[in-house]
């Protein structure tokens, strides 16, 4: 495939040296002062007009606003990862195409991509453009950064860099976070037959949870992330909690889910009045399906289409910062190098000629887009 003008200044050799810079940089959630402190550097370094949007003490999101031209679309990439599985393990490493470490894949390989193609398009003058750039903080868990960046600002739309193995999402599940709290009383652990044990009262309602789900709902996708107790020693423990995650295609209807959970719960037999349990949604994150229309969309297909890539919207199977923008009123898409499967594992890795290609598409758009 012959590259065109637009593609040739993007320059590989700068995008790995940036990745390879983003993945050795540790930057969980609520730690990501490091990555932010670079990043700002680099923007400025290349000329950008960058500027802070507090989120919280010594924690902001990164934004990149055109001057003087009203933004059509906003590049949205979150620097936080999930907690190292290995601190002695965590960075750059290489294995022919394959770039691995924590992050490379969610998401520093479409932050780096998104940051190079608005280098690119600056560096060529392209500086009057109807597109932002952020890079938020916080994704990982609470979403802090997205939050702060829809009460501040409206983008008509936004593109968000998740691993989607460069496939157009227009389409997003809904998430619902289920937490189940038991509360007994502490005995010894000699006595437990005497007390109905906290424990075994949550492990059977995750358990009715996931009967219900694969009799009644088996199109959802349901993860038990935590289970855990009170410090007990030699004794029945008097509290248990479970944090259960569910995801849920994007048309299902969510207020009939939540009800039906909670009728599940109802069924649960408690015959002792120093026994209690209660479930809580602790996040409810509706889905939603883009029509393939509009400004942004229309300027995608072309590109694609330019480029020679099937244009194939699928769904995007997880949740993401793209719930919070859809519940704010804007139009997320998602589309970035990367697989979600290989997202938050011990052998997360990327293509880094997918992101490439991801920071020649993003470029591509910036400048197919109407001024």
């Amino acid at each position: 495939m012959t590259m065109t003008r637009n593609q040739q200044l993007v320059k590989p050799k700068r995008l790995k040296q940036l990745l390879r810079r983003l993945v050795n940089i540790y930057s969980p959630s609520g730690k990501e002062e490091e990555i932010l402190h670079f990043l700002q550097s680099y923007l400025r370094r290349h000329g950008l007009p960058v500027e802070l949007q507090e989120v919280d003490t010594n924690r902001h999101n990164l934004i990149v606003m055109p001057p003087d031209t009203e933004v059509l679309l906003a590049l949205v990439g979150h620097v936080d990862t999930v907690m190292a599985h290995d601190l002695d393990h965590f960075g750059y490493e290489e294995d022919g195409d394959l770039v691995y470490g924590l992050g490379a894949a969610d998401m520093k390989g479409g932050c780096a991509a998104m940051v190079e193609a608005f280098v690119a398009a600056w560096e060529a003058g392209r500086r009057v453009l109807p597109v932002a750039l952020a890079l938020v903080v916080g994704e990982e868990e609470e979403g802090d950064g997205a939050q702060k960046l829809a009460r501040e600002y409206h983008f008509p739309w936004t593109v968000i860099g998740e691993p989607t193995d460069l496939k157009p999402c227009l389409n997003h599940y809904g998430y619902i976070e289920v937490q189940i709290t038991a509360t007994g009383r502490r005995v010894h652990a000699s006595l437990a037959n005497l007390s109905r044990n906290p424990v075994e009262t949550v492990m059977r309602s995750v358990l009715r949870i996931g009967e219900y789900v694969a009799a009644r709902r088996p199109d959802m996708v349901y993860n038990i992330r935590d289970l855990s107790t009170s410090r007990s020693g030699f004794a029945v423990p008097d509290r248990c909690t479970a944090f259960l995650d569910i995801h849920l295609p994007p048309s299902a209807p969510i207020g009939e889910i939540t009800a039906e959970i909670e009728e599940v719960m109802l069924q649960q037999e408690h015959d002792s009045p120093e026994h209690s349990e209660t479930v809580r949604f602790a996040n409810i994150h509706s889905g939603y399906e883009l029509p393939e229309k509009g400004a942004v969309v229309e300027a995608l297909k072309k590109v694609y289409s330019h480029n020679a890539i099937e244009w194939s919207p699928q769904a995007f199977r997880s949740h993401s910062d793209a719930n919070l923008f859809w519940a704010a009123g804007m139009k997320p898409l998602l589309l970035g190098p990367g697989a979600l499967e290989k997202a938050h594992s011990p052998e997360e890795c990327v293509s880094f000629n997918d992101v490439l290609a991801a920071a020649r598409l993003y470029h591509d758009l910036l400048t197919a887009l109407p001024s």
